[in-house]
């Protein structure tokens, strides 16, 4: 049907029309080629929404509120690491786990790291659950940091943040009914930390927040403005740092995910240490 088609069109035409006929088709072939390789640069482009956490609305604000007319607002200047912690090896607890002999090793060892990075620690924030809070405890002890200054956060504990792409083990009802109750707190948790330097700030923050991986690869997809539901396509070892810089234009830079390039191999777990059947 197709070959008749096209010899009845050339029928159609003239002699003399047949060259510009065919131009005309090669011209087509072309041109839905280039559409298709357009398509394909602007599904891989992604663009950055700049105003995402709506900082630059409230700036103009106060810029159309100044009262002289040449008075300036001042611009912000000052970065925000955020340095994000998974907790250690644990054994499953009601209370939510205990580190297991090697969970602390992996917390003493993270804290090591955290200190060779030799920044002042501005705030450290840690999930509810017994081991985010264990885990911080011996991270403490190495950043010199005063164990009551640290705040404990209701927002953090571990939870489904959104359906993820490819798809958690469990039927789609669970996810969903752990999704309804868990994601609204995990995104008020990245609104509540995530966002760019006041004016007022003048020096670099560093915000310390040991948690959890579903919430930690959930609120970097957020921060780099990926698909939130791509956090289920990556793993983070226990006692890994992700380290998120949030800079005054209000991009947000990954400096690093998930390192764990301090500990031995031998020490390295990513799942809950099963118990065993007797």
């Amino acid at each position: 049907m197709k070959f008749q088609n096209i010899w009845r069109s050339l029928g159609a035409v003239g002699g003399g029309s047949l060259a510009t006929y065919v131009s005309l088709k090669l011209f087509e072939r072309n041109e839905t080629r280039e559409a298709h390789h357009e398509k394909q640069q602007l599904v891989g482009r992604g663009g950055w929404c700049h105003d995402w956490d709506q900082r630059q609305l409230v700036q103009q604000k106060l810029s159309n509120e100044s009262s002289t007319e040449h008075a300036q607002e001042p611009e912000a200047v000052a970065l925000r690491h955020i340095v994000l912690v998974r907790h250690g090896e644990y054994n499953s607890t009601p209370e939510g786990g205990r580190l297991t002999e090697l969970g602390r090793l992996q917390a003493h060892r993270t804290g090591q790291r955290l200190h060779e990075m030799g920044v002042k620690w501005d705030h450290v924030v840690a999930s509810t659950m017994s081991r985010a809070q264990e885990t911080a405890m011996i991270i403490l002890k190495q950043i010199n940091f005063d164990p009551l200054k640290m705040k404990r956060c209701e927002l953090l504990p571990e939870g489904t943040p959104c359906p993820g792409d490819p798809p958690l083990n469990r039927s789609a009802a669970s996810v969903e009914r752990a999704f309804r109750r868990d994601g609204p707190r995990i995104e008020a948790a990245f609104r509540r930390y995530f966002f760019r330097a006041s004016p007022e700030q003048k020096q670099d923050s560093y915000l310390l927040i040991v948690g959890h991986a579903n919430v930690i690869r959930y609120l970097v997809c957020r921060a780099l403005q990926f698909s939130p539901e791509a956090w289920t396509r990556f793993t983070l070892n226990h006692g890994s740092i992700t380290w998120l810089t949030v800079w005054p234009s209000g991009y947000v830079t990954l400096r690093c995910l998930g390192d764990t390039g301090f500990m031995s191999v031998d020490e390295l777990t990513h799942r809950t240490l099963k118990q065993k059947v007797k």
